[in-house]
Formats: structure tokens, sequence, C-alpha cells
């Protein structure tokens, strides 16, 4: 049997394939069931077998894809908890903050009660607050755990009170409503509704603007919009990227639970511009005060008659739901983050193709960071010209830092791009203690130490590349004097390793084999000069092969230190 143009019908479906996702036959079509899952954990604190039965019988689902996924997603639990749950953070910012001690402290006095299972975790993206700490899920000091346990202990399903005061609500530069109590106007939307501002006249502003993503790529912000408004199938979709997980970074955090109003509203700008009807929040779920925070402003935008099926009378459909993931590093990355809302293991994607052109579901897709959408408001009132003025030392428009470690003042800061980072470590006070600065990583985990000598690189997309390392998360870690920065980096290197999603040998096998290497250089006291040239191959071959970035920066901030310690060594 052929079809009128000559071919098979399995000639015809492979043709209609989409490039790069051959391997992707045979996984489950439908509804993603994550959503549910994490509903069923809500309500119980774990995921019972008979609910997981219920569930497949319910959806027609095999139940061996429902534990498929749930082996994979670290939020998800099988067991039932204990009467108190503690989790402490032991990634770089409240490494250096004594979180081995912490732990240690902890688990000597919870150790064995039954009722108390404590964790180590990696980032709850409270860097700010290092050690942090998270008792039945809310954020805390790790120095207030005891009193919230037992607080906890007497009544386990009261949420305890957060000792840690939330930050007072700031007016942000890239604000462009008044820092008053009223509700923000949205007046980009509601031009776009009008037909005073075009799409085409938005997206020719934000590429005008030289707005570029700030999730860590970089890509121009007008391009990709204007790639997917380009795309003639429909439905489009539009997804901002809230999944922050990486050590050190949480200014999205901060936007999230200040800012829910300039996101969203970047959000429906980015639809209104590209043709979507349907946006989605995908938000960590240790995020939960900022989860809180934007739903009650969606709640809010619904009422003022912004979302919904008649947008302001204009027959236009809009709507905005949120995705909280299940956990895990590896969502950050675009097309992983993709396979976990279409109810997948979250492993990443051959590229190309893109999400512009096959995203979810294998429909265009626009996808921005949570600082990204924040910034189009602004851009859209005040114009292009105006963004770019921001800028210092050639730089383009602000940017948010979140800045931890060994400093005085840890927190969010939004400077000009180009800022440097000797301007920004003065903002937040020095380094602690009047200590000499030895190190800092200027754009989170995946970037590349720096020494003191490049303090004066101005914090820019080029600049920072050009001097070894990367804007990145926009996060910046302060490493200062008497501290092992072969062990920083090898605590950088283990949360790498254990977020590895598996999937490509040169990550999954390279990260460990690496990891136990440096760390057997550790324990013998060899310092940098006990790391012989395999981490350098390693590194090599890891960031040549593996398939996403998770992979291919994992040994970068460790062959960094090496290079600072080989080249003090030649002077």
């Amino acid at each position: 049997m052929t079809a009128t143009n000559g071919r098979t019908p399995r000639q015809e479906a492979a043709a209609e394939r989409i490039p790069g996702q051959e391997a992707r036959a045979g996984r489950f079509p439908g509804p993603s069931l994550i959503p549910s899952l994490n509903s069923i954990q809500r309500e119980h604190g774990w995921l019972p077998r008979e609910e997981l039965v219920r569930l497949s019988r319910d959806t027609r689902r095999p139940l061996y894809e429902i534990e498929g996924l749930i082996s994979f997603y670290p939020h998800f639990r099988v067991d039932p908890p204990t009467k108190v749950e503690v989790a402490v953070c032991h990634d770089l910012s409240c490494w250096l903050h004594g979180a081995d001690e912490q732990i240690a402290a902890i688990r000597a006095r919870y150790g064995d009660d039954v009722e108390i299972e404590v964790r180590e975790v990696s980032c709850l993206g409270r860097c700010d607050i290092a050690p942090a700490a998270a008792v039945q899920e809310q954020p805390a000091r790790a120095s207030d755990v005891s009193e919230l346990v037992e607080a906890a202990r007497r009544d386990p399903a009261a949420p305890p009170a957060r000792p840690t005061e939330t930050k007072r609500r700031r007016h942000w530069p890239n604000d462009p409503y008044p820092d008053s109590d009223e509700r923000p106007g949205y007046a980009t939307v509601r031009r776009m509704i009008a037909g005073e501002l075009s799409a085409h006249q938005a997206i020719v502003a934000l590429k005008e603007s030289g707005l570029r993503g700030m999730g860590g790529a970089g890509f121009p912000t007008g391009a990709k919009w204007e790639m997917v408004a380009a795309q003639t199938r429909d439905p489009k979709y539009v997804i901002c990227n809230a999944d922050e997980s990486e050590p050190g970074t949480f200014k999205d955090r901060q936007m999230l639970a200040e800012q829910p109003h300039l996101v969203i509203e970047g959000m429906l700008a980015g639809m209104l511009a590209t043709g979507a009807e349907q946006g989605w929040i995908f938000i960590r779920h240790e995020y939960g005060p900022e989860e809180a925070a934007i739903r009650a402003e969606l709640d809010a935008v619904r009422g003022d008659g912004l979302l919904g099926p008649d947008v302001l009378g204009s027959g236009r459909l809009l709507d905005i739901e949120v995705f909280t993931s299940p956990g895990g590093y590896i969502l950050g990355e675009e097309s992983a983050l993709l396979e976990c809302m279409q109810g997948h293991r979250g492993e990443p994607r051959n590229k190309p193709p893109f999400p512009a052109t096959h995203g979810l579901w294998g429909k265009p897709t626009l996808m921005n960071s949570v600082e990204t959408f924040a910034a189009v408001p602004i851009i859209l009132e005040r114009g292009a010209e105006w963004w770019q003025d921001q800028g210092v030392r050639g730089g383009v428009g602000l940017k948010f830092f979140a800045i931890s470690g060994d400093i005085a003042r840890p927190d969010v800061y939004c400077v000009p791009m180009g800022t440097t980072a000797r301007e920004l470590i003065e903002a937040a006070g020095g380094v602690r203690d009047d200590l000499d600065l030895q190190a800092f990583q200027p754009g989170g985990a995946s970037s590349n130490f720096l020494g003191p000598d490049q303090l004066d690189v101005p914090l820019d997309f080029k600049p920072l590349a050009d001097a070894g390392s990367m804007l990145g998360s926009g996060a910046v870690v302060v490493i200062a004097e008497g501290t092992d920065l072969l062990a920083a980096a090898t605590n950088v290197l283990r949360f790498f390793r254990n977020e590895s999603c598996g999937k490509c040998v040169p990550c999954r096998v390279g990260s460990h084999k690496a990891h136990q290497m440096l760390t057997g250089v550790l324990e013998r006291g060899a310092g940098a000069d006990g790391v012989d040239a395999r981490v350098d191959q390693l590194e090599e071959t890891m960031r040549l092969t593996s398939i996403c970035g998770l992979g291919q920066v994992a040994l970068g901030p460790v062959i960094s230190v090496l290079r600072m310690h080989r080249a003090a060594a030649s002077r």
C-alpha cells in the first residue's frame, strides 16, 4: 500500500518526524501526570501505593510509567514521612558559612530521634541566609532549626513561623510603576490589546533595546520573540522558566516575591506579540512563598480582566497557569523542562530543533527567564534607548545579581550592566570580617573562578567571557582568604555530579570519576599539586561531548582553580 505521492505510510510517518526527536518514539502521549503526583503528595505527604494504582486506573496509564517518573524526580517520596522533616543545604555558599558543622550538630541532636528526619540537600535558593535549611519545607536559617523542630513536633500540620523576616518590598529601577499601594497598571498589555502598540512594534523595541536572555544563555530576546511570532503552526505557548536551582543563585526568587506583576506583564506581552494564548510559570517546589505570591498576583490580574476568555472585552483568550517542578537542577535546561511538562523524565533533548519552532508538545514555544520577562514592561514603556542608556562601560540595560558567600550583606542587587565585581562587592558591604578576597564566581556555580586581579572586569557577557568565565545565572559567590579553593571547587563539582540526569555517559561517568579523584586528593592533603592531568582530560571530554550545559561546565570551576594555582606557582 502506497500513498498518493508514491511513499508508504511508514515513509510518510518518517518524513513527518521532527528532526532530532526520533528517539522520542514510544514516549507516552497525553497530559502530564506530574501535577497529579504533586497533588497526591501535598495531600498525603508522600505517594501511597494505592493512590498510584488509582491514578494509573483513572488515567489509563501504565503503572510502570508512573513509577519511572517517581524514580527520576527527587521531590517525590514513596515512603511515609517522619513527623518532622529537616533539610540543610551543603552547597558552596552554605559550606562557606559552616554548613558541614551545622549538619553534624543537627544530626548529633536528632540522629536517634525516630520522629525526625535530617537530610543534606542541594541549594534551597536561600543563599542570603546561609547556611540555609528547611523545616517542614519552610525556609529558615540552620541556626534556627532547633526552635522550629520543637514547634513542628508540637503541631506538625502547622507550618513553622519563619524567623527570617521577608525583606521589605523595594522599588527597583526596572519597575515602571510608582512605589505605592495601588495595583500595577499593566499599561503595556492594555496598550497592546487596545491596538496602540502592535506586536511588531513590541518586538522591534526589544530587538533595538539589546535585551538578552538573563537565564544564562544570553540569546537576544527580540530575535527569539520574532522567531516564535513567525511560526504559522498553532497553538503557541509561552513559558517563564523560574526553576532557578544553581548554587548561589536566588535573584529570580526575590523578583518573584517582589515583582510578580512585572513577570506576568512580560509574559502577557510575549503572548500578545507571538500569538500565544496559554502560558505557564514553571517554578521550583522549594519556592513555596514565592509561588504563593505569583498565584495571588494571577488571581488579581484575572480579577482585573487581563486573564480569561475575553480579555478586556477584546475577544482574546489569555491564560497563565503555574507548573510546580518536581525537583532537579537539570530542569533549568529548557528542553529538559519541556520534557517534564509533557510528563516525561527530565532529560535534555538533542538540538536542533529548538523550542521556538518545536517546543512544548512539538509546538512553537517562547521561553524566557524571570528576569528577562520582568525587563519587558519598562522597555516597552520607556523605549529601547532608555534601556540602552542604563548600562555602563559598554553594557546595555540593568542587571540583577545575587551575591553570597563571604560577603557582609548577601542580598539581591540591581545595578547597571557593566558594573564591575569590585563595585558590586563594595555595594554589598565588602568581604565579611574585613578579610581579603581570594576568588569569586561571577555567574553562579557553573562559572569559572576569577582572582582578585580581575575584580575590575565588567560584569557583562563579553568581558567575562574574555576573562575566562561567564555572566551565567547572575550569581556572584565571594570566597575570602583562608578557604581551600580546591575544596570549594570540589564542592561545586559534587553538586553537578549529583544533579546529572544520567542520560549521557560523559557527564554521568566523568563527573563521578572526577569527584572521586579530587576527593582523594583532598583526603591526602596533597592540594592542587596533587591533581594530575587526567582531570584536565576529563574536563575536555565532558565539555566537548556532553549533551547539555551541565556536563559541559561541571569541571570548569575546578580547572579554573588549577589554572590560578599553576599561574601563581610559575611566577
